[in-house]
């Protein structure tokens, strides 16, 4: 797995949060403990602190009486790597949320777009057209947006490259309209698809599918090696839901499963992109 802080973070509180449960407390018995707030403790369980000092997870290994000293140093060796920067942090005006860093560490990545292009597969035109169009960015911050997306899509290339399976709705492409930016966008999903060096499949879903279980928006279903949960991740206008309990995940893997059956198979959805160019 590559080697990403926020995964670090994810797995501490993880350790954190079984520990506490093995020890009896609630969360509110040992805030009081420590003397801390609720929020402080809360905020180191759900990885919301970006950097956890490692200070307040020894105090916390001490209250849990975890006294076996391998143990130990594995937990504080997490807290020390979850305080590392990943390379998303230098775009935090750009991505407002964790998913960069979850996306880097993932295994497989699934991803249903019924409005867009995803983002792993968008060109740098595209991207300045999609970005203009959320009216979130002025004009002089739109490069940094191509710039910050172009550094996620890195991953495609990079040794630790994931399998990528996106199912893109058949009105996204539509909206592309006729001009370069189409031919280049469209182009370069084909490029993509074709290219036998890296693992993505790309299906198209027609409009003649009707209704289908994509009709209650976009997701991305990421998966991850042995250790970790799988996660769903929902865009929202600007920011993003997490969903991590099992009963959840399983309800979007049981989504997407359907979404792929009614959508055109790949070899098909590649004839249907070539067939946009002629």
């Amino acid at each position: 797995m590559p080697d990403s802080p926020t995964i670090k973070r994810r797995q501490l509180s993880n350790e954190l949060r079984r520990l506490r449960t093995a020890a009896g407390m609630t969360v509110e018995e040992a805030a009081e403990r420590l003397e801390w707030s609720r929020a402080r403790l809360g905020h180191i369980e759900t990885g919301r602190r970006k950097k956890p000092l490692v200070t307040d997870v020894r105090a916390l290994l001490d209250l849990y009486d975890v006294t076996d000293e391998r143990e130990r140093e594995a937990i504080l060796g997490l807290a020390r790597a979850a305080r590392e920067s990943g390379w998303w942090t230098r775009y935090e005006d750009v991505f407002t949320g964790r998913f960069p860093g979850f996306e880097a560490a993932a295994r497989r990545i699934s991803t249903f777009q019924p409005a867009t292009i995803p983002g792993l597969l968008q060109t740098p035109s595209y991207i300045e057209a999609v970005t203009k169009a959320t009216l979130l960015y002025d004009a002089d911050d739109i490069q940094r947006v191509i710039d910050a997306r172009q550094q996620r899509q890195a991953i495609l290339t990079g040794q630790d490259r994931p399998e990528v399976w996106a199912v893109i709705d058949e009105a996204a492409l539509l909206r592309l309209g006729d001009g370069e930016m189409m031919r280049e966008q469209i182009q370069h999903l084909i490029d993509v698809a074709e290219d036998t060096s890296n693992s993505v499949t790309i299906q198209v879903l027609g409009i003649d599918a009707g209704l289908h279980a994509g009709v209650g928006g976009p997701f991305v279903l990421l998966d991850f090696d042995e250790g970790m949960n799988a996660l769903v991740y929902i865009e929202t206008d600007t920011d993003g839901l997490y969903l991590e309990e099992s009963p959840e995940v399983e309800r979007y893997r049981k989504l997407l499963l359907h979404i792929q059956v009614a959508a055109m198979n790949p070899p098909r959805s590649l004839a249907y992109l070539k067939d946009m160019l002629t």
